[in-house]
């Protein structure tokens, strides 16, 4: 058994932003091409909590390197008050030849890296070429990686506009951002209205569970990173053009997708997957309509990458492998 700690798992993912966008951009080819078998997250809810959950997403990824394994993933908000980090994981990889666990990773970084591309790698595909601008509504660890791989899929990213309900936290976003890039303009946003009718770029990570937030101030042309999945109302949704990365995925444990679906019958809303447009290559900007992306999160993009990082400590004599882990 090889065991990476957050600290291994850092010293890979670091080496090459890049890599990380190609690795989740082919799995969400192989996901659309069916070469992929991703079975629904199982959701463990504690009673009278409505707030905590830890989440299991197996997957299995095909193609020249075939994968299957585990994530198992939780998410406390309440831990960020006591300056923990919400969202941990783990990521276990089976073998595909006797299906023996063979790797156990520290997955809370492949699981940010891999969102942060998904949203970039969308972003890429839909977003108006050379966009200059973007609005981060929610400013914890997620939006972060999500600007890392902004950065690479539109070089042109030169301004950056924060909006938080605290906006010292904000604040405090701001200066980590501008520490390490420091070619971007930032600005912390008091009036979000104002804030989303300046930007047609804009992504949405926080920890909202329920509904907050319509579209009214958005205009035509702009595109909705819509990563927290629970913060626009049907209304909206079902007034935009929609993208996700799959359509059963992320219709379900009332994101806004799930609640637009059980308004209308179906999902004829939805309009594209991620994987769909990857394939086809090219940018599918629509100057006419408001786009939303709402990713779920695939277990294939947490496999594909945690793989990768398998194998790079495998051939630099990262880890601690433990012989005998399993009789």
């Amino acid at each position: 058994m090889l065991i990476l700690s957050e600290k291994d798992v850092l010293a890979i993912l670091d080496q090459d932003d890049q890599r990380v966008l190609d690795i989740v951009a082919d799995a969400y080819v192989q996901h659309a091409a069916a070469r992929t078998s991703v079975p629904h997250s199982v959701f463990l809810r504690f009673p009278d909590d409505e707030v905590n959950r830890i989440i299991g997403l197996p997957a299995f990824v095909g193609g020249e390197r075939p994968v299957a394994g585990f994530k198992w993933v939780a998410s406390f908000p309440g831990n960020v008050a006591s300056g923990l980090p919400r969202a941990s994981a783990v990521v276990v990889l089976n073998s595909m030849e006797t299906g023996r666990a063979e790797a156990l990773l520290e997955g809370t970084h492949i699981s940010a890296r891999r969102t942060g591309a998904s949203a970039a790698l969308a972003a890429r595909s839909l977003a108006e070429p050379d966009t200059e601008q973007a609005l981060l509504i929610g400013t914890g660890p997620i939006q972060l990686e999500i600007l890392r791989y902004l950065r690479i899929a539109l070089p042109s990213l030169r301004k950056l506009a924060l909006y938080d309900l605290d906006p010292a936290r904000a604040a405090a976003f701001g200066a980590q951002v501008g520490a390490a890039w420091p070619e971007l303009t930032i600005s912390v946003e008091p009036d979000l209205a104002v804030a989303l009718r300046n930007n047609r770029l804009i992504s949405l990570a926080t920890t909202a569970i329920h509904p907050h937030l319509n579209l009214d101030d958005v205009r035509p042309g702009s595109v909705v990173l819509h990563i927290s999945l629970r913060d626009l109302t049907p209304e909206s949704i079902l007034d935009s053009r929609n993208v996700v990365d799959d359509a059963d995925h992320v219709s379900r444990a009332n994101t806004s997708i799930h609640l637009a679906e059980l308004r209308t019958g179906n999902r004829d809303f939805i309009a594209h997957s991620i994987g769909e447009l990857l394939t086809a290559g090219g940018n599918h900007y629509d100057a006419g309509v408001v786009t939303v992306v709402s990713p779920f999160g695939l277990g294939a993009l947490d496999m594909a990458l945690g793989d990768a990082v398998r194998a790079r400590a495998e051939q630099t004599g990262l880890g601690v492998r433990i012989d005998g882990f399993l009789s």
